[in-house]
């Protein structure tokens, strides 16, 4: 995955840096414990963002430094992968 601006520029990003994603599921207690096993000792934090209207799904942020670019990209891709994370933004 690929970011680029819409005249075809990568963005430049000074690494390491402190990367937000969004981490939505259905179970709270289920995407914490997901964050804790991608992300092991990995220092990062993790709030309760938004709940849907119904209540069927919860998001987190998580705010965790990342080394480089394939670092960020192997966290999305563990997240996305997890099966009690249903999307990553």
């Amino acid at each position: 995955m690929t970011e680029l601006f819409d005249d075809g520029r990568r963005p430049e990003i000074t690494y390491p840096c402190r990367w937000s994603y969004r981490v939505i599921g259905a179970d709270e207690v289920r995407l914490r414990a997901a964050a804790e096993e991608v992300l092991g000792r990995t220092e990062h934090t993790l709030v309760l963002a938004l709940q849907s209207s119904g209540g069927k799904y919860r998001s987190l942020e998580l705010d965790v430094l990342v080394r480089d670019e394939a670092h960020r990209l192997a966290v999305f891709d563990a997240l996305v992968k997890h099966p009690d994370v249903r999307f990553v933004i």
